[in-house]
């Protein structure tokens, strides 16, 4: 009898050690799944503070369109080009797309600002003025949530290549977030001639 207690006592230790086991490696996958959720979520968040700068951006533009439509209304391919570029930068669908039409959006609105500096009365008008800062003070949140952006898609992306993260990323379908970059040429200032 004794050895049979013996022996449930060692099969009851041994399944009771695999199932130990099991509870330890479904655990660890738990965690790291878990783990990829939370950065995948903090790089949609940071991107979303993009979008919602973005959106402020794009709601002050006709204002300082208008504003400086009214002392320099010959300009209308300047306007006409903040205007193509601000309907595209709102239909992005990737960060690719909006990179590319956020670009295009910066260089119109620097031609913009560069024919507002041809006429020293709209330079002086309050409103233009503020809605310059404005523009600039977005211009600067734009910049950081880029920045927060990018560095929260470091993050899941190193996370996402590392053992065993991209076993359990590659079971469960995620997949690494873009970063945002300047176009090519995005560098470059803007060229105005007024002369034309």
């Amino acid at each position: 009898m004794e050895e049979r207690r013996n022996g449930m006592n060692g099969a009851t230790k041994v399944l009771l050690g695999i199932l130990a086991v099991i509870v330890i490696i479904v655990g660890f996958f738990i965690l790291k799944y878990n783990g990829l959720v939370r950065e995948d979520e903090n790089v949609k968040t940071q991107y979303s503070n993009i979008s919602v700068q973005l959106q402020r951006r794009n709601d002050l533009i006709p204002n300082l369109v208008n504003t400086v439509k009214g002392y320099a209304a010959h300009e209308t391919e300047v306007f006409q080009a903040v205007s193509d570029a601000r309907e595209r930068m709102m239909g992005a669908d990737t960060i690719n797309e909006g990179v590319a039409a956020d670009n295009e959006l910066s260089q119109a609105l620097g031609r913009l600002l560069a024919v507002a500096e041809a006429y020293p009365e709209l330079k002086a008008n309050e409103n233009f003025l503020s809605l310059q800062d404005q523009l600039e003070g977005t211009e600067n949140r734009i910049s950081t949530a880029r920045r927060d952006y990018n560095e929260a898609a470091k993050s899941f992306n190193t996370k996402l290549r590392s053992f065993p993260n991209n076993i359990i990323g590659g079971m469960f379908g995620f997949e690494k977030h873009d970063l945002f970059e300047a176009q090519p040429g995005a560098e470059i200032a803007p060229e105005v001639d007024f002369e034309s």
